[in-house]
């Protein structure tokens, strides 16, 4: 049976389907809003694996070109591996999902929510958080959910739910934000530095329709929900664990306060191997190991928690609003367009910019539409960084922990008209222990302005933690160490200037989290972040007054449209001949802005010259640099622009009598002619420098009376029936 339930959210409509299509999955769901479409199905494996310590959930979302109306371009016809886009977004449902799963299902869970249509109004990605969640809790398998999620942008002033794609282009905040009708449990976003009160006004705006489409699902699971699938929790008890416990917490107590990250690791391991040790008696088999090690872990997790609530002592002795050591290095790598290094505690970042023509951006083929970017972003998270061996690659997390610091520092960069570069920032972690997506902003921005980029502000970025027992004992953390991000209740990033945000992302494990707490939370993190934004400020104030040696020199113009046509020539052979003359990348955009890449100035501005040659009209009275082309008996031809050629006459090559214009001037000679006029019908009569008095003008004497009045005849127009030398061609008989 088909069973449709309808929302109106924002100004278009949400309608949840279910028992038409994808029948044979454990849940299925069908969303649209507006013309947009997603089809989301849950599955998971026949059989549970006892012991599990994780939720082995799989999201997969997708997009397919057809739903845009679109083929995909390449060779290959047919989507294949997943964009950054479908990465991003399938963490955006991932990461408030997860943690509302159990961990004793211990069965593989796969969700795959697929755009199968797109208005190109309605952005997708919202519905397919809303789909899948919706999957989940009418299948079988066991969720402690729904969640649902919507967009909120701050435009002109006002909030907007699920905002279409026009106005998240005018948004001054953008956020998405998800959570479960008893509170929120995930933001990400950017804003052009917004105030924390305008964001924790989007985030309260968000708490009544995310609430709505909940019961939504809730209401929708009662009318085709199925029976959910037990869970399959170990019935084995741990042997002695009462004298594990009491032995091994006062071991752990003190090791856990090692300040140093690897020597902490070391003497809790050597706390758990002697506890082992002692009670060896009972691991007869992988049961009791996976119970003690579970003891272990939550052991550490009790003790770490009590110190911070009870205590206001964390791991490496910090008060709770302290932020770690920082040290900033700039211009370490002498041929690279900008370097830092950014340190903060056992963190630290590399972060190298690079400077490219327009023909390096960064082209996008996706159902919205191809489109470029000029500034990329890379991070890169070795396993040396953490001193284990393993493989190299880029994994979900470091394409959303790129995308977090590109965002955050995308609103600060300058203009395409102001710096007409395409710009690349790749972070590489060299030590991690917490909080490097915003190691990676700070150190980006460091090397952006060792590169010359000229910032409008410097951003930094801060990790804040949260610790909460009952309803009204918590402890907000500011900066927190991989060992908090662990074992804390939220994992807060917000990225920023002195004046306000730009970027930042929200992750909580438990159910929701007050106002109170968040608008600490934001306090407590501009005061870090400010803190962190002056010691950047100190190691580099300002951008570098030159950007590198070894970065392309950029020239930009403006020509009149009309013009485009002789820049580019026919099939291209004019701007192709300029590129080749003088070593340069020229781009020529629709309203007549013209970019010049050059390696070194000097091409660059004499590839400048050239284009203006092209473009521009001839000026009377004007000095060119010309270019003589062919020498006839009554004068020369001399090239002043590309493609423009006059006649300087014999009789305006020298102040003196000329016999023969050989003697003055040969083909291929460099001269400086003056313009003496441009005629009815277009000719340019030129006279060479060497012939103007001391006022600019043709010397006269009496040999240059009779060789003018030559000139006069040579250049004005012929009898129709005879042919003009210089211009006219010969009539066809």
């Amino acid at each position: 049976m088909v069973h449709k339930l309808t929302y109106k959210v924002g100004d278009a409509e949400l309608v949840l389907e279910t028992g038409r299509m994808a029948k044979q999955a454990n849940g299925a769901v069908f969303a649209t809003l507006g013309g947009s479409a997603v089809i989301a199905t849950a599955c998971c494996a026949a059989s549970a694996t006892e012991g599990l310590d994780f939720v082995p959930l799989t999201v997969e979302y997708n997009e397919k070109y057809y739903a845009a109306g679109k083929i995909p371009g390449g060779f290959i016809k047919r989507e294949t591996r997943p964009k950054d886009r479908e990465i991003l977004v399938s963490r955006i449902i991932d990461r408030p999902m997860r943690p509302l799963f159990d961990k004793s299902f211990g069965r593989e869970i796969q969700v795959v929510p697929t755009c199968i249509s797109t208005d190109l109004v309605n952005p997708p990605d919202i519905l397919g958080v809303i789909a899948a969640s919706a999957a989940v809790t009418i299948s079988d398998i066991p969720f402690a959910g729904p969640i649902a999620a919507v967009r909120v942008c701050l435009v002109d002033g006002a909030y907007v739910v699920n905002p279409t794609y026009d106005q998240i282009n005018k948004a001054k905040l953008e956020i998405v934000v998800a959570g479960t009708a008893q509170g929120i449990t995930m933001v990400e976003g950017d804003a052009e530095e917004a105030s924390e009160e305008e964001m924790l006004g989007a985030i309260e705006v968000a708490k009544k329709p995310i609430s709505d489409i909940c019961a939504l699902i809730v209401e929708l699971a009662k009318l085709a929900g199925k029976a959910k699938l037990p869970l399959a929790p170990l019935k084995v008890e741990l042997k002695r664990k009462d004298e594990i416990k009491a032995y091994a917490h006062g071991l752990l107590s003190k090791s856990l306060f090692t300040k140093v990250k690897h020597e902490r690791y070391a003497a809790v391991a050597a706390s758990i191997a002697d506890t082992k040790a002692k009670f060896s008696d009972i691991f007869t088999d992988d049961i009791q190991k996976k119970l003690f090690d579970a003891l272990m872990e939550e052991l550490q997790y009790d003790i770490l928690r009590g110190a911070i609530l009870d205590k206001s002592v964390r791991v490496d002795g910090r008060g709770l609003d302290e932020i770690r050591p920082i040290t900033c290095e700039v211009g370490l790598l002498p041929r690279t367009h900008g370097s830092a290094l950014f340190t903060r505690g056992e963190t630290q970042a590399l972060a190298i910019t690079t400077l490219g023509s327009v023909f390096d951006e960064q082209i996008f083929d996706d159902i919205e539409g191809d489109r470029r970017e000029r500034f990329m972003l890379h991070y890169n998270f070795p396993p040396f960084s953490v001193g284990e061996v393993g493989r190299l690659g880029t994994g979900r997390r470091e394409i959303g922990h790129g995308n977090l610091a590109r965002r955050s520092i995308l609103k600060v960069l300058p203009t395409k008209e102001r710096f007409p570069y395409t710009i690349r920032v790749v972070s590489e972690i060299l030590e991690s222990n917490g909080s490097s997506s915003m190691a990676s902003i700070c150190g980006g921005v460091l090397s952006l302005l060792q590169a010359g980029v000229p910032l409008k502000k410097s951003v930094a970025g801060i990790a804040m933690g949260l610790i909460t027992e009952g309803n009204h004992r918590f402890a907000i953390l500011s900066d927190i160490l991989g060992d908090e991000d662990h074992l804390g209740d939220m994992d807060f990033k917000v990225a920023g200037s002195k004046d306000g945000i730009t970027g930042f992302q929200m992750d909580i494990k438990i159910a929701g989290v007050s106002t109170e707490i968040l608008t600490k939370a934001l306090e407590q993190a501009k005061r870090g972040r400010l803190h962190i934004l002056s010691i950047m400020d100190q190691a580099m104030p300002a951008p570098a007054a030159e950007i590198s040696e070894f970065a392309p020199k950029i020239v930009s113009l403006k020509i009149d449209p009309e013009k485009i046509g002789a820049i580019i020539g026919p099939g291209g052979k004019n701007i192709k001949a300029l590129c080749e003359t003088y070593g340069v990348q020229i781009n020529v955009d629709d309203d007549g802005s013209v970019t010049i890449y050059g390696k070194n100035q000097k091409a660059s501005y004499a590839a400048k010259d050239a284009v203006l040659g092209i473009a521009e009209d001839p000026e009377t009275g004007r000095i060119y640099d010309g270019t003589v082309k062919r020498i006839m008996d009554f004068g020369a031809f001399i090239e002043i622009l590309p493609g423009k050629e006059g006649l300087c006459h014999i009789s305006r090559l020298s102040k003196t009598r000329v016999e023969r214009v050989s003697d003055v001037v040969k083909e291929g000679d460099k001269v400086k002619v003056k313009l003496l006029e441009v005629d009815r019908l277009g000719r340019l009569n030129l006279a060479l420098a060497d012939a103007l008095d001391e006022n600019g003008n043709v010397a006269i004497d009496a040999h240059h009376e009779e060789r003018s009045e030559s000139a006069r005849r040579d250049t004005r127009p012929r009898d129709e029936g005879r042919r003009d030398d210089r211009r006219d061609p010969p009539r066809r008989r």
